[in-house]
């Protein structure tokens, strides 16, 4: 009976020392932050001056998470997941139909409308505030979810498209050809073809995207008013002014409201890093 040898080292590799060190330094550096959030928001008040900051709480309580479910947590995580999931998925759409377009028809003017969507990532949000607030209310949508969702569409439209055109660009072209000699419609072949395979893409920027609409914070401060149509972002800022001195409580907020992002991180991470590498290689 043959027993199989073990994989051996090719000769002379040596272990990378320095890097091993310096990326157990990364995880500490990354680690303990997150380490003192989740302690510190299972503090009592009195814990959190008296105790070391490092050191697990000797009674650990859920009053922080009772304290800021109570307070309208909830209103806030819906406004919040209504402005992502809307604005995801008319991004997915619009930018997936333009990727396809520019991929599937080239030519003089696709060509000038995909540079003019890469001068958007040029331009600051920072810098297109105030004409936005000025048409958002014209349009009468102040103090409106929809007043967050248009211009997060708008500024994640460049990048979503840069990302599925590369994406769709490395589809093997006689697989649209086939589709074709079989009598397939131009949109039967992007539904059924084009589509199953650039899923990795499409959850790229629909996570990328998601994080981006979700931690998005100067429109719904310059966008939005009332505590109606407040979001998660901007509700911790009201929570910090509420709790005052109370930090963990004011953490416990931070912990529930990075909770559903990171879910969808986790589930999704797969395709992501697919879609992130996918298209650059060439």
């Amino acid at each position: 009976m043959i027993r199989s040898q073990p994989a051996r080292a090719p000769h002379g590799a040596r272990p990378n020392v320095a890097g091993g060190i310096l990326s157990g330094l990364w995880f500490v550096i990354v680690a303990i932050p997150l380490y003192w959030i989740v302690i510190t928001s299972v503090r009592t008040q009195q814990g959190f001056f008296g105790d070391h900051p490092l050191v697990p709480p000797s009674n650990p309580t859920l009053d922080n998470y009772r304290l800021v479910l109570e307070n309208d947590f909830w209103r806030y995580l819906l406004n919040s997941a209504v402005v992502t999931v809307s604005a995801v998925l008319i991004i997915v759409v619009v930018g997936y139909l333009c990727a396809y377009t520019i991929v599937r028809a080239p030519g003089p003017r696709t060509r000038r409308v995909f540079n003019v969507l890469l001068l958007g990532l040029a331009i600051p949000l920072q810098a297109t505030i105030i004409p936005i607030y000025l048409m958002i209310v014209k349009a009468g949508l102040y103090d409106n979810l929809l007043a967050i969702i248009l211009p997060s569409v708008t500024f994640a439209l460049p990048i979503t498209v840069l990302i599925l055109v590369n994406f769709l660009r490395d589809i093997p072209g006689p697989l649209f050809e086939a589709m074709r000699i079989d009598g397939a419609s131009e949109w039967q072949t992007m539904l059924r073809l084009a589509v199953p395979l650039s899923r990795p893409a499409i959850v790229t920027v629909a996570i990328y995207d998601g994080l981006n609409v979700w931690n998005g914070f100067l429109f719904p401060l310059i966008l939005t008013q009332s505590p109606e149509t407040r979001v998660l972002p901007l509700a911790l800022t009201s929570y910090q002014g509420m709790f005052t001195i109370n930090v963990p409580a004011v953490i416990a907020a931070v912990v529930l409201s990075s909770l559903p992002i990171l879910a969808l991180y986790v589930f999704g991470r797969r395709q992501l890093l697919a879609g992130m590498t996918a298209g650059f290689g060439k």
